[in-house]
């Protein structure tokens, strides 16, 4: 007995390449260089054991001589960001290395002393100037609800040395201890941070994608902050509460879930509240899938158009630049959040037929 996936006719994946990579290697090498990394790059992602990726192969995608692919990798190989495994002088393994890695071990760890048989301890003040690593920390000590002590932080900084851990990762490593573990504790967070690294999860997507299958609801409460903006904000036992409900009790899928925080864009300070207010109108209207969506706006379009809350137009005098303010702050009804949705979605759907007013 096996298990395997069906393979797509057309490519539509994505292949992230670090802004180290593109700000400061690509300007220094020529376009074959470039594209032979980057081709490269994206069959060491994709890691399709079915394809036997060779220099061959490259050169003949790429419509360039084998000899380029050849000294590209001599190339990238004098920079020290690819390693070529290997006595065959053509069909050698190449290894991509972590640019982040790198940075780390080049810029901030601070070299060995001569007799010292440990790594030194890393130089703080270097790290706070990598933007990534600075607001991991400040993600860190949000998560953590107190300031995490400089030796907390060196021993952080060290598991992207040692486990090879983006900063994203991290960051979700903490998230998961303290929301769904119930563990403030940086030497717990090092254990998750070790299994994953056992598994090969060494990057945001691929810990995602498991917890998709071994943690769903998980999976679900940092799918719907994200899709809010609050990705770094705490999920509160309230917030789960409600995120529950939509998929346990009204057996709602992802994809209707994710139409409905649309709504919320539209709001200043967005709150899972709101978005339960939008989701239980679609129940009490009977809406069970996306396309129910689209046959509600068309019933929505045949009324007339009401006040919200009194059901006709009404003269409410006249209003102060103080009114106007308490206007725009007031908090929407579910009612007014579905009808700003649905208008956005009617909207976007005219710019994407080219049928504009403009």
């Amino acid at each position: 007995m096996s298990f395997d996936f069906e393979t797509t006719d057309m490519d539509l994946g994505n292949t992230p390449i670090e802004n180290i990579f593109l700000n400061d290697y690509m300007p220094m090498a020529n376009g074959t260089y470039v594209k032979v990394y980057l081709l490269g790059y994206k069959y060491a992602h994709d890691k399709d054991l079915k394809i036997d990726v060779t220099n061959k192969t490259i050169a003949n995608n790429l419509d360039v001589p084998l000899e380029d692919v050849l000294r590209a990798w001599d190339f990238w190989e004098r920079k020290g960001i690819i390693k070529k495994n290997g006595d065959d002088l053509v069909d050698y393994k190449v290894t991509f290395l972590n640019l982040k890695q790198l940075y780390i071990r080049n810029n901030i760890m601070v070299p060995l002393e001569k007799n010292e048989k440990k790594k030194s301890r890393p130089n703080l003040i270097e790290a706070n100037k990598v933007k990534e690593i600075n607001e991991m920390f400040n993600a860190v000590d949000y998560i953590m609800r107190r300031q995490t002590t400089n030796v907390e932080k060196e021993t952080i900084i060290t598991w992207i040395e040692d486990y090879n851990m983006n900063p994203d990762v991290i960051e979700r490593a903490f998230n998961y201890s303290v929301e769904v573990k119930g563990k403030r504790s940086v030497k717990y967070v090092e254990g998750i941070i070790k299994n994953w690294y056992d598994q090969g999860l060494t990057n945001l997507e691929a810990v995602m994608e498991t917890f998709k299958h071994s943690d769903e609801k998980y999976y679900r409460y940092q799918r719907v902050m994200k899709s809010i903006g609050l990705t770094h904000k705490g999920v509160t036992d309230g917030d789960m509460a409600l995120i529950n409900k939509w998929f346990d009790q009204y057996d709602y899928s992802m994809e209707l879930v994710l139409k409905a925080c649309e709504a919320a864009s539209n709001v200043q300070y967005p709150t899972i509240k709101y978005i339960d207010g939008v989701i239980n109108n679609w129940y009490k209207k009977g809406i069970k899938e996306v396309d129910d969506i689209e046959k509600l706006d068309k019933i929505e379009d045949k009324k007339p158009e009401k006040n919200a809350y009194y059901g006709k137009k009404k003269n409410v005098g006249y209003k102060t630049r103080f009114h106007n303010f308490e206007q725009r702050t007031s908090k929407y009804t579910p009612d007014q959040l579905e009808d700003i949705a649905r208008k956005k979605r009617e909207a976007h759907k005219r710019k994407v037929n080219g049928d504009t007013d403009e």
